[in-house]
């Protein structure tokens, strides 16, 4: 996983709602990389709606709030109308992203062995660096957590 201090890996990635985003053309304000595993699963659900409820307070702050899986942009799209989201999901298909920031790997439920996403966060700053690292979030109060340390 990515230490702070390191450039973060530029990526180009669609998005929800089409279109796409491109990390260093975010360049000249914070944003905030949230990795989580799986589109409308209990914890990705609770981590997407707390983010989405510090949605206004984040943009307040000049910080970009994305989310990233490898669902595909129609799952996005469902999740995002299912629970009234307003944080854009990027779609890693091929996990090149998730490889790149190190949360991609082996993991372990309920005895069985399989790789899958790691739920981390980055925030980047505006000149592209990594700013600070949460690896293995704990869902529940994440996000303010987050947006305390992107005020900072």
């Amino acid at each position: 996983m990515l230490e702070p201090g390191s450039p973060a890996p530029d990526f180009t990635l669609p998005r929800d709602g089409g279109g796409e985003v491109t990390l260093s053309g975010l360049r000249g304000q914070k944003v905030v990389l949230y990795f989580y595993p799986k589109d409308d699963t209990p914890g990705c659900t609770t981590e997407a709606l707390d983010f989405t409820a510090l949605k206004d307070e984040f943009a307040a702050a000049g910080v970009a709030v994305f989310g990233v899986s490898k669902d595909s942009v129609t799952k996005h799209e469902s999740f995002c109308r299912k629970h009234s989201l307003g944080i854009p999901l990027l779609s890693d298909e091929n996990g090149t992203v998730c490889e790149d920031y190190g949360v991609w790997g082996e993991k372990q439920m309920y005895g069985k062995t399989f790789m899958g996403i790691t739920r981390a966060t980055f925030l980047v700053d505006e000149e592209g660096q990594i700013a600070q690292v949460w690896p293995k979030v704990k869902v529940t109060g994440h996000a303010e957590e987050v947006l305390a340390a992107a005020r900072g």
